[in-house]
């Protein structure tokens, strides 16, 4: 069974396109909105996490959690927003990538607020949170919220913090049963301060971008001890393909990953959504690097 693709190309391009700007609400917004759409995943989540959820009445074309999502108009999403959808449904407040220039530009003319995204570090997800709260009049929620994750990634630091850090390499797609087309986690960005979190030296932590399109020959240069295939449930293969797709590294057999018997695939949204679960995903990479630290 092929795997869609459309999640991995959703997330590559907006970690591409998205700089570390931190988010940033319109000024158009001037009281608690009644009616939100929003069309990223990661701040569908926020907004139910702070108890905004009876006010979204939209969401975009990859939201799966949390479960109620599934009964609310989809709009489309980073690269085909549904701007009619989006209008019939009458918002007072759209959230969207900072890269969708054009339908902040309809939204403006139909009068419409919106909120700014782009996917930046770890710190930025909880001043998301704390951003909505004030804007959707949830702020003492949002602020619990932003403690508990803060909390949660406290306690990974500290349970990895005396442990050897491997040299990690984490790809978050590449063309299926080769190692081409190959998207890895550059030095900057959510992804990265997840790995170091977890107890592990990014492979490119030099190379100050969200997303690397990395060639074998620069990756047998970087010799990583660990290789972390992460992906989203929604494109998941089933485990015979998973075990194929994590052989193909042999194919590289002069790496120490491969050697050691340390490459692993992990699929989990919790570890590609930059959302109020996050703190989870980064769990799941530290478990996968240092098992011993959790038992």
């Amino acid at each position: 069974m092929v795997a869609d693709k459309k999640p991995l190309i959703a997330l590559t391009l907006m970690l591409m396109l998205c700089g570390a700007a931190a988010q940033s609400p319109n000024h158009q917004i001037t009281k608690s909105p009644n009616r939100i759409i929003s069309v990223i995943p990661a701040a569908t989540e926020i907004l139910f996490a702070i108890g905004a959820g009876p006010q979204v009445v939209g969401v975009g074309s990859f939201d799966t959690f949390p479960p109620e999502v599934s009964k609310l108009p989809k709009v489309g999403a980073l690269l085909d927003p549904d701007v009619e959808r989006i209008l019939s449904l009458k918002p007072d407040l759209v959230l969207i990538y900072a890269s969708q220039t054009d339908l902040k530009q309809q939204l403006q003319r139909a009068g419409i607020a919106s909120y700014e995204y782009t996917h930046a570090g770890l710190a930025d997800v909880t001043s998301t949170i704390r951003a909505l709260g004030d804007v959707t009049g949830h702020d003492g929620h949002a602020r619990d919220v932003a403690a508990s994750l803060e909390r949660g990634l406290a306690e990974i630091r500290t349970r990895v913090k005396n442990r050897s850090k491997p040299r990690t390499l984490l790809v978050f797609g590449h063309e299926r049963a080769a190692l081409r087309g190959i998207y890895a986690s550059g030095g900057i960005g959510f992804l990265d301060d997840m790995l170091a979190i977890a107890g592990g030296i990014n492979v490119f932590a030099d190379v100050k971008q969200q997303a690397v399109q990395a060639s074998t020959e620069q990756i047998i240069a970087r010799r990583p001890e660990a290789i972390l295939e992460i992906r989203a449930s929604n494109s998941a293969l089933p485990p015979a393909d998973q075990a194929a797709e994590t052989h193909v590294w042999d194919a590289l057999g002069s790496l120490p990953a491969v050697r050691r018997h340390r490459v692993m695939f992990l699929v989990d949204d919790r570890l590609v959504i930059p959302g109020p679960r996050v703190a989870e995903g980064t769990r799941l990479m530290a478990q996968a690097l240092h098992p011993e630290a959790f038992r």
